[in-house]
């Protein structure tokens, strides 16, 4: 796929000049970030920068074209250039690149600044016309990479425009040195060196300078007057006089008639039909031409000094001039437009010779061959797109017509997994709709297998559309058509029925579907799909109560991810937040944090809409360390992602828990009261993620003393809990129970629930839903431990729960210390209430115990004084603050917690 001659740095030309002015200045490029070689065509800037480098051991060179917009390409071959620079120091994001195993290129290049790390040498990574690169993404890219870039890398790009890389920024904090077209520009000593390696008569200074002002020191320009003067036998003074009214516009007229035109017949020939190639060998110009001298021609003209450059280290390798490229093509068009799709054709075929499908598609879309195109996608489509060249393939697609497109399955078919594969999941459905109408309008009848690939693709888009009924019809349906040797679409059918059926609560249908999924994708190497099983593994085990065999599972997906370098993927954002989730109900809330942020870093900046699960867990464990401001910051990034994408209610439901919970702390009932009345009501809760949305609704009716509306609504949940075997969510349920009889003052009934739910904990080892609810059942939870009615293993997790619990309600409190205290008195900006109306010193632990969300009788408890003197210290602290209720004390609270930077 990837070509040799793209990743060499040309030749030296043997009798290019050295030109000390511009090689002192470049003396100092290795403390600064980007050396910019910046000028219109033919200056130089290549051979310039070839030149300055050619003593220098570690440089990687990629040159590029116009086909390397598409960020899987580029990135490819910068990164096998940086390999090149640096001795192979980064292996592992060559491999993440070249497997497409990346969320986006900020986390590649994350991985790749990781890898380069032990690498401490100077270094040069070289960008030889990045002009033609207009994809806005790469150039997003490559501002990150300038920016954060180890020091020992210097960035060195050619370019003919500004490129959008922050140059200005770099200018004016030094650390850019640019060399323009008045650098590289001649100037007369300059130009009369040229001539005298050039001319066998040499050139006077006078001569020299006249040549230099007609031509600005453009040293192309001076190239074609030296050839003039060679092959004309005219003296330079002649030369130039006929060269005195060139400009750039006439470029191609001055080509024409003072070089080109001078050429014999056969080699014009030779030379148009070859410049229907960005880069050729011989092989490719022999093909191309018919000629078996391909080579001889080929060397003779780089001999010629003008219309050819060998590329370095690449033997027999070649690319025009860029100048003389574009004069060849516009020369093509006007002598030989007849050949020009003869000529596209012939070269696709080459690079299909070469194995360069990529190429091949080029050129028959530039010839307009779209059956050629074709018949490269039928026979090299699927090659690519598992190389990741998805980009490419649409394009190519597009440019098919209807009857060619849809006349072949596998190409319609190939079209809707390229819009599945980038998550375009609203396509897929249309665009399957649509081939099935044109191949009926065609004529075209598809055999059973290719039906069953259609099905199995059908069977996916129903599942995305939550239309579980459908997808396990459609995937049953896929998998009696399929044979074994369409392995990519019957591991998708069979990861939809278990899929399906852990939707629908048959967990014990959908676990060894979704393992017998997990060994074929091991089998035939598709490893994506392998760790997406193991995933709904996962949450099927948790679902079941088998907790430890879950993080077990989890423990053999992070065993693949190493294995198989899939540490880019979003899968793996999937696995590190189902395993923040287990690590939450254990209350490892350190871990589970650190789960959170790793997958925040795996999407990185490309998928924001994704991030919503990342920041429900850091919300919650905020919450539960107390931490209502820092929780705060976290809310306010949930809220904005919901206004601006749909999510799956497995995603709103977790969301929801974690806005439920901070506004609980908040007091702030006038907006549960919002989500209430607006929030999505599931037909059932027969599986994790309708239990827990339920579950919210139960949470809000108890927050809202709507108690008989939220028993109805436990009851149904405990009720499809247990048709359905969700025994962790049985466990969870019987907690918010607890609360909810808690609030009815019913203790009897909290008891028995609370007691149940430490019999059910055992097996989950589930500890933060009870700290989530800890500051309503916490007395429940002393009296059952008091009593001695519990068995051992309960009344040990009744012990660690109460101990958990005292910590996370003082972890918020303890800011209302004397030394706080004494230090926000004194500050300049606290209110004047304040000042004039100082608290005592019992007072401001109040205040904290309430930021807490400590209930009357927790404070006496935990003051050790009477409920009647914590009434006492609660309604002074509202007189002198000016507050009515524990709403505005936790509001008040809050700003002054702000106020101190916390």
């Amino acid at each position: 796929m990837w070509i040799p001659s793209k990743l060499t740095r040309p030749a030296r030309l043997h009798n290019a000049i050295v030109r000390p002015r511009v090689l002192d200045l470049l003396q100092q490029a290795p403390f600064y970030k980007l050396v910019l070689f910046r000028s219109p065509a033919g200056y130089g800037k290549t051979t310039m920068a070839a030149q300055w480098l050619s003593d220098k051991s570690h440089v990687g060179w990629y040159s590029i074209d116009e086909s390397d917009n598409d960020s899987f390409r580029f990135i490819n071959y910068m990164l096998q250039a940086l390999n090149k620079a640096t001795d192979g120091s980064c292996p592992n994001s060559q491999k993440l690149a070249e497997k497409r195993q990346f969320s986006s290129l900020h986390s590649l290049f994350g991985e790749v600044f990781t890898e380069m790390s032990n690498f401490h040498q100077e270094c040069y990574l070289v960008l030889d016309d990045y002009h033609l690169i207009a994809d806005d993404e790469i150039h997003e890219a490559m501002r990150f990479f300038l920016k954060h870039m180890p020091d020992n890398v210097t960035l060195v790009v050619t370019s003919r425009a500004a490129p959008p890389l922050g140059t200005a920024n770099l200018r004016v904090r030094d650390l850019m040195i640019e060399i323009g077209d008045d650098l590289l520009a001649f100037d007369t000593e300059e130009t009369t060196r040229f001539f005298n390696q050039r001319v066998a008569d040499g050139i006077d200074d006078i001569t020299a300078d006249n040549l230099r002002n007609y031509v600005e020191g453009w040293p192309s320009a001076l190239q074609l007057i030296a050839l003039q003067a060679q092959h004309q036998h005219k003296t330079l003074a002649q030369s130039a006089e006929s060269f005195s009214q060139f400009n750039h516009a006439h470029l191609w007229d001055y080509l024409g008639e003072e070089v080109f035109d001078l050429l014999d017949k056969e080699t014009r020939l030779f030379l148009l039909q070859c410049s229907v190639l960005d880069h050729f060998n011989d092989q490719l110009v022999s093909e191309l031409t018919q000629r078996e001298d391909a080579l001889n021609m080929i060397e003779s003209l780089n001999r010629f000094g003008l219309f050819i450059h060998p590329l370095e280290g690449e033997q027999n390798w070649y690319r025009f001039h860029n100048l003389f490229a574009d004069f060849l093509a516009h020369e093509r068009t006007a002598r030989i437009p007849q050949q020009e799709k003869q000529l596209h054709q012939i070269a696709a075929k080459a690079w299909l010779n070469l194995a360069a499908p990529h190429q091949a598609l080029r050129h028959a879309q530039e010839g307009n061959n779209n059956q050629l195109t074709a018949d490269i996608l039928s026979q090299y489509g699927w090659k690519m797109f598992n190389g990741g060249e998805l980009r490419t393939l649409e394009k190519a697609i597009n440019s098919l017509s209807s009857q060619q497109l849809y006349s072949e399955p596998k190409l319609c078919m190939l079209q809707a997994w390229l819009a599945q594969s980038q998550h375009r999941y609203n396509e897929v459905g249309e665009l399957l709709s649509k081939a099935d109408e044109q191949m009926t309008h065609f004529n075209v009848v598809l055999s059973a297998k290719e039906q069953g690939e259609f099905n199995a693709l059908r069977a996916q888009v129903a599942i995305n559309q939550n239309e579980p009924e459908k997808a396990l019809e459609l995937a049953e349906l896929a998998l009696s058509q399929l044979d074994n040797t369409v392995y990519r679409s019957r591991i998708v059918a069979t990861s939809v029925v278990g899929e399906v059926n852990h939707v629908l609560g048959h967990l014990s249908r959908a676990l060894p579907m979704m393992q017998q999924t997990e060994k074929l994708a091991r089998q035939y190497q598709v490893y994506h799909q392998a760790l997406w099983a193991m995933l709904q593994q996962s949450e099927i085990l948790i679902a079941q109560g088998y907790v430890q065999a879950a993080y077990e599972v989890q423990d053999n997906a992070f065993k693949l991810i190493e294995e198989h370098q899939l540490q880019q993927v979003p899968l793996h954002e999937f696995l590190l937040r189902v395993r923040a989730q287990i690590l939450w109900c254990w209350n490892r809330l350190d871990e589970a944090e650190d789960c959170a942020y790793k997958g925040l870093h795996v999407l990185g900046d490309h998928s924001p809409s994704k991030h919503l699960h990342c920041y429900s867990m850091l919300a919650r464990i905020a919450i539960g360390r107390g931490e209502l401001d820092k929780a705060g910051k976290f809310i306010e990034h949930i809220a904005h992602l919901l206004k601006q994408s749909t999510y799956h209610v497995d995603w709103t439901a977790n969301a929801s828990l974690s806005l439920i919970l901070f506004w609980q702390a908040k007091s702030d009932l006038d907006t549960i009261q919002q989500w209430l009345d607006t929030t999505v009501r599931p037909h059932s809760a027969c599986n994790h993620f309708t239990q827990l949305q339920w579950r919210n609704i139960a949470r809000a009716q108890i927050a809202l003393e709507q108690y008989a509306d939220a028993a109805e609504t436990l009851a149904f949940l405990q009720q499809q809990a247990k048709h359905n075997e969700l025994l962790t969510d049985t466990n969870r349920n019987l907690i918010v129970q607890t609360v909810l009889a808690t609030e009815q003052g019913d203790e009897a009934s909290a008891s028995e629930y609370l007691k149940r739910a430490l019999e059910l904990t055992n097996q989950t080892g589930m500890l933060g839903n009870f700290l989530v609810d800890g500051s309503k059942i916490g007395h429940i939870l002393e009296k059952l431990n008091q009593k001695g009615e519990l068995g051992d293993l309960e009344r040990h997790r009744a012990q660690q729960l109460l101990k958990d619990i005292s910590t996370n309600q003082r972890s918020s409190s303890v800011h209302f210390d004397e030394e706080f205290v004494e230090k926000l008195v004194n500050h300049p900006n606290i209110p004047e209430l304040v000042r004039t109306s100082p608290l005592t010193q019992r007072e401001w632990q109040v205040l904290g115990l309430i930021y807490s969300g400590f209930s009357n009788e927790q404070i006496a408890q935990e003051l050790d004084v009477a409920g009647t003197t914590i009434k006492t210290h609660i309604r002074n602290l509202y007189q002198k603050l000016n507050i009515a209720n524990r709403k505005e004390a936790i509001k008040t609270a809050e700003n002054l917690l702000q106020l101190m930077g916390y």
